[in-house]
């Protein structure tokens, strides 16, 4: 292996290509692929993922936020692109790049019909977002009659597809649950259709949706997590490949003789000589401060090495007694779907958190 530099996040687009292609193969073959690159596509990067994922001849994409939405479109990035979360005061900026809007209630739908009509802008593709039980955004099914005498009584826009979004959908001991959100779902888009003369998409899988329930696929799914290599069960996930490699180096190795203490206050205290190295990465670049104290590793020369002490903001020391290493040599701080999900558990939250919590200051490199 060669001598690492710094700190750096590998992308893996085979194992992203993999990942697509699998779960394109879950799917139906008219059923549409929107690919979730918000969060710097869970926190690798979103324009190279995007442009990628293009070439790939992917159908749509979602961000939560408009200036996400802008940052695809300044890289060249013309699939279709919905906003999943659009603020009133980004309307202007999300007409002028293209993008379309989930519209979640009534004050956002008159408000960009508003935007639409100024810009003397006809038929603008807008998503409707429906609330069936995750109870965070959307319409109300009782909202039907005033939404659709709203948009049929305007030019200005046109519905591209009905959403919404499902709570528990890796949960198997929540399928009633779920199953209930379907059906009304369901029953939200034929009373949607009733109105109009053209049939809008309709989407509510996410990528535990496609794998736990696909006679829901609807016109299109969302896969968001399993592009990046976890299916959110051990037999799916087993299926998918781990797109996110954190490495980092030794800056520096030092003994810690019998007795002294390891990094901020005094929390690693060596009962032995033990051999202590430094890495520059730290909870400012997303490692949690759970992991000190001996909770978490990386590996070294395929050996794990427990971090000592406290998880300061820019590094990390680790006990790396018996292993043999110099400083500038390569360590992992995680390379596998184990390691990435390990690390969740001692965190004590998911492996979406542990992702998208790597720092913007990481650099990011492609393996192709």
């Amino acid at each position: 292996m060669p001598k690492a530099r710094e700190t750096i996040l590998e992308i893996d687009l085979q194992a992203l290509k993999h990942n697509f292609e699998y779960l394109k193969s879950r799917v139906q073959k008219d059923t549409k692929m929107l690919g979730v690159v918000k969060a710097f596509a869970y926190g690798s990067d979103a324009n190279e993922i995007s442009l990628f994922l293009q070439g790939l001849n992917i159908d749509y994409f979602a961000v939560a936020y408009a200036h996400e939405g802008i940052c695809l479109r300044k890289a060249k990035i013309t699939t279709p692109i919905l906003v999943l979360h659009p603020q009133i005061q980004n309307f202007d900026e999300i007409i002028s790049n293209q993008l379309e809007p989930s519209i979640y209630n009534l004050k956002t739908l008159n408000t960009f019909i508003t935007h639409a009509k100024k810009k003397e802008i006809k038929s603008y593709p807008i998503h409707l977002k429906f609330n069936t039980g995750l109870n965070r955004l959307g319409f109300s099914k009782v909202n039907i009659p005033k939404i659709m005498e709203i948009i049929c009584n305007s030019k200005h826009v046109k519905i591209k597809s009905v959403l919404s979004h499902l709570a528990a959908s890796e949960d198997s001991n929540e399928r009633p649950f779920t199953l209930n959100q379907l059906q009304n779902f369901k029953e939200i888009i034929t009373q949607v259709y009733d109105y109009l003369e053209y049939t809008p998409m309709a989407h509510t899988l996410n990528t535990s949706g496609v794998i736990n329930y696909p006679e829901a696929q609807f016109d299109m799914v969302r896969i968001g997590i399993g592009l990046y290599g976890f299916g959110n069960n051990k037999k799916e996930t087993s299926q998918l490949k781990n797109s996110h490699i954190l490495k980092s180096i030794i800056s520096q190795i030092h003994i810690a003789k019998n007795g002294e203490t390891v990094g901020y206050n005094r929390a690693f205290k060596a009962s032995k000589d033990t051999t202590i190295a430094t890495i520059p990465i730290g909870h400012a670049d997303g490692l949690s401060r759970k992991l000190g104290n001996g909770n978490g590793h990386i590996t070294i020369q395929n050996q794990s090495a427990p971090i000592v002490g406290n998880v300061c903001m820019d590094m990390i020391m680790v006990d790396i007694t018996g292993i043999e290493c110099s400083e500038g040599d390569p360590v992992f701080i995680f390379e596998t779907q184990e390691d990435i999900l390990n690390i969740s558990k001692l965190s004590e939250t998911i492996s979406y958190e542990i992702l998208t919590l790597i720092s913007q200051r990481i650099k990011r490199s492609l393996i192709q």
